[in-house]
């Protein structure tokens, strides 16, 4: 795969994996919609945050792990594909949630939103499996640095990930009233993202199948 079409992918990946049921999404809409779009900001914050040393802490181990087990390379690019696939059908199997459906919170002081905000992101089990798991299926050492391009990466799906949650913050109340209007497009975009999740595993796996 060329670096240019790692990128396109990547970025496909990444919006994808934004766009996702996770506990940033669900808290944010959440805490917006009950305690304000102010209150939504300041726990966004503690979010972006938390991409930034999700971001560091994983370029650093890759770097490390490719010049001490080239092999790791290869096993980490097969578990992300298999995480995509295992995303795509938390999203259509019986029972899954929208991340549109909106949970009950208490009011809390701007510096506890901030670091729930940051706690919630922090242990976000999805952004954790992305960063060790999903990215390295990008990062080829033949394309240079891979403390660079782990880097890129991760500052792209932060600008990504952070500008989808913040218009979820600025956005929660119609997105929540539209879809409480229509609540057979809740099931349409779990399906819609399953599908194309499931393709994009599939396609990484073929990928990494050609290259071995």
């Amino acid at each position: 795969m060329s670096l240019t079409t790692s990128l396109l992918v990547f970025t496909g990946a990444a919006l994808l994996m934004a766009l996702t049921p996770g506990p940033n999404m669900i808290y944010l809409i959440s805490r917006s919609l009950c305690q304000g779009k102010q209150a939504g900001l300041t726990s966004w914050f503690g979010v972006v945050l938390s991409y930034t040393l999700h971001m560091c802490c994983a370029a650093v181990g890759l770097t490390a792990l490719f010049m001490a087990v080239p092999l790791g390379y290869e096993v980490l690019k097969i578990a992300g594909a298999l995480y995509l696939a295992w995303l795509a059908w938390q999203s259509v199997k019986p029972g899954a949630r929208s991340p549109f459906q909106a949970a009950s919170l208490p009011n809390e002081s701007p510096r506890k939103l901030f670091m729930m905000g940051l706690l919630t992101s922090v242990l976000n089990p999805k952004l954790a499996i992305f960063y060790l798991s999903v990215l390295p299926q990008f990062v080829s050492p033949a394309h240079g640095s891979v403390l660079a391009q782990s880097l890129g990466f991760g500052s792209l799906q932060i600008l990504i990930g952070s500008s989808v949650n913040l218009l979820v913050v600025l956005f929660a109340a119609r997105i929540a009233l539209w879809f409480s209007k229509n609540p057979t497009w809740l099931s349409v975009q779990r399906y819609v993202m399953g599908f194309v999740l499931a393709a994009l595993a599939v396609r990484l796996f073929s990928e990494q199948r050609r290259m071995g």
